[in-house]
């Protein structure tokens, strides 16, 4: 049976535990300063780290005109690709607050996630949305049921939710679209 990602096991030289993977390359996310993304990048990639900054278009209004910029599709948050015993070189970016971590040790992405990333980011335009899980508060944005709050269950694929309509004292479920919801306050 093959291995999930054979280009990050270790070779019997380099050992078997955890040390073996400090000295391999390996997708990692670093956590920035707020709107400080772009900056991180661009200094990591003078220091010849390889980075990936994924990137999506919006319309933005200041005095009265339209600007298109390019914001970060993840805010707060550079991918970088280096072995984890160089982490350093990323870290002394005084932007860079640390990696996501597990358990203190920071937590390596599969590369065939980043390029898969990026190959859909190249084929089709993106936007972000709000990461919506089972049990959050929401407002329905449009539809009949417009402005009413309820709480996301998952079923079946599906985006499902329990609308409570508090002055009927009753619920419903509904299914809706995600586009549909709005995080409520």
């Amino acid at each position: 049976m093959a291995k999930p990602y054979p280009e990050t096991q270790p070779t019997r030289s380099q050992g078997t535990g955890q040390e073996a993977f400090k000295h391999l390359p390996r997708w990692y996310a670093a956590c920035t300063q707020p709107r400080h993304e772009k900056m991180v990048e661009k200094h990591l990639r003078t220091r010849e780290v390889e980075t990936y900054l994924p990137l999506h278009r919006e319309i933005r209004r200041w005095n009265g005109r339209r600007a298109e910029v390019e914001l970060p599709l993840f805010a707060g948050y550079v991918f970088v690709r280096l072995p984890l015993a160089e982490r350093l070189r990323v870290l002394e970016h005084p932007s860079v607050r640390s990696f996501v971590s597990f358990n203190g040790c920071p937590a390596a992405l599969p590369d065939a996630d980043i390029e898969a990333l990026k190959n859909s980011l190249a084929k089709r335009s993106v936007a972000p949305y709000p990461y919506l899980s089972a049990g959050k508060r929401v407002r329905i944005g449009s539809g009949p049921l417009e402005g009413l709050e309820g709480t996301i269950l998952r079923r079946k694929g599906k985006l499902r939710m329990i609308v409570s309509v508090d002055f009927l004292q009753r619920s419903i479920a509904v299914d809706l679209e995600p586009a549909d919801l709005r995080l409520a306050a």
